[in-house]
């Protein structure tokens, strides 16, 4: 049975067009050029999707979709939005909308939108959507309230193509909500590709996103496909997406815009189909103000915002986080499992896990191996979330001229890590460093936030 498409738009050569287009791949197709005509459509013919305008006479499209979402079960609905309607467009995904794009609409990318699109009313027709799925190694683990909002999001989130952006502190969980929405989802069995945007060097930053050519630069000895390219069909997790220049936030919102990526070095642009996640730790309404994030690419970025608490507002997760933390250690390491005295564990909830879910299972594992006996004590969990001593003790302690310029360097590294709080970048300029030789020296001194903060 043909696929049934009603496009809602007062222009007719929009209409003209679109219909074209799905004529030649073999829909169905029902035409209106108002809002009240496709409302008055969308009941008689029971449409699989919608392109609904939003800038229209007598009803705009935000009305229309509304009323479309009144009823259940509602046809998924993809946004046309014209120049300066943008911010319009991602207000519309919020109230349901599949996905936006932009006039004038190119066919390959209206293709690419209905399939998703028709895919998801496939998902939610089966009822496949109903409990979230995780990956055993990614389990979000908790009981509380508060990580049921976030579950809730996800819910609402996944089955959709639209940009997701997780805020939250660092150690909240972020990757793991960005891999459930990506399980959960009509790509789950395409790629999920990582990447890091704090780590990567900025001259490489570009190369590492988009590829390059043999011979594009300095060291380019070998073609490098992009991680666009590897998570075409499937999802991007931008990480720290902050710690992007502007240079590589212009190029990314043309990905989101055109749905298309050049290599460095070629002059042929390479269309992909990607979801796109991104996560950051800071305040991104704070680096538009500052000049350093671009107002652009931020609303095209958080048409789903879902913010990812920290473990302090989260306390009744700490019991099963820490059981689930023990399982986890002791299965793959073929450890005999420890119990924690009552003492231990209300030590263990009242600690304010400034390195939030993170920095908790480093304090399981670290228990786990360190402390004697088989039950933990409460004076174990002091010694194991004591605050680093003073660093002169370490450089007092040196042996060797070596030994006391690694300590006095870590210890410095840790000071200007405190005065930055913790702000990576920030860090570097300060010290006239690159990032990624920061990133080095952390990991050759086992600095991390949660242990030094």
């Amino acid at each position: 049975m043909k696929p049934r498409v009603l496009i809602v738009d007062d222009e007719e050569a929009v209409r003209s067009s679109l219909r074209m287009i799905f004529d030649y791949e073999g829909y169905e197709v029902l035409l209106a050029a108002n809002g009240p005509a496709g409302l008055k459509m969308a009941e008689q013919e029971s449409p699989d999707l919608v392109f609904l305008d939003i800038k229209m006479p007598q009803m705009d499209g935000l009305e229309v979709l509304k009323r479309l979402k009144a009823d259940e079960p509602s046809p998924p609905v993809v946004v046309l939005s014209g120049h300066g309607t943008v911010k319009t467009a991602v207000e519309a995904v919020k109230l349901g909308a599949f996905d936006f794009i932009e006039k004038p609409p190119e066919s390959e990318r209206i293709l690419i939108v209905a399939r998703n699109a028709l895919g998801q009313k496939r998902l939610a027709d089966e009822n496949r959507a109903l409990k979230l799925s995780f990956d055993d190694r990614y389990r979000m683990v908790g009981l509380s309230p508060a990580l049921e909002k976030v579950w809730e999001a996800i819910r609402r989130a996944a089955p959709t193509n639209a940009t997701v952006l997780l805020t939250g502190e660092s150690g909240v969980g972020k990757e793991l909500a960005a891999r459930a929405i990506h399980r959960n989802s009509l790509r789950r069995d395409q790629p999920f590709v990582q990447v890091n945007c704090a780590a990567i060097p900025e001259e490489l930053i570009e190369s590492e996103l988009f590829g390059h050519e043999k011979g594009s630069f300095t060291g380019a000895t070998e073609k490098q496909i992009g991680k666009f390219e590897l998570a075409h069909r499937g999802t991007i997790f931008l990480d720290e997406v902050g710690d992007m220049s502007l240079r590589t936030q212009a190029k990314v919102l043309r990905v989101l815009q055109e749905g298309e990526v050049e290599r460095i070095g070629s002059q042929k642009t390479i269309q992909v189909d990607v979801r796109v996640i991104a996560a950051t730790n800071r305040k991104l309404e704070d680096e538009i103000e500052a000049g350093r994030f671009r107002e652009d690419l931020f609303f095209r970025l958080s048409v789903l915002p879902i913010r990812v608490p920290p473990l302090r507002e989260r306390p009744e997760d700490v019991d099963p986080l820490i059981e689930h933390f023990v399982k986890e250690f002791s299965a793959a390491n073929n450890f005999r499992a420890k119990s924690f005295a009552p003492a231990a564990m209300e030590a263990l909830r009242r600690h304010r896990w400034r390195g939030n879910v993170r920095e908790l299972k480093n304090a399981v594992e670290r228990l786990l191996i360190m402390a004697e006996g088989d039950e933990i004590r409460a004076e174990d969990v002091t010694g194991a979330l004591r605050p680093p001593t003073d660093d002169t003790a370490s450089l007092n302690a040196a042996a060797t001229l070596r030994d006391f310029k690694e300590a006095a360097e870590r210890a410095f590294l840790v000071a200007k890590l405190r005065e930055s709080d913790w702000n990576i970048s920030a860090t570097a300029q300060t010290i006239g460093t690159p990032r990624s030789n920061l990133y080095k020296k952390l990991e050759q001194y086992g600095i991390t936030q949660e242990t030094d903060g």
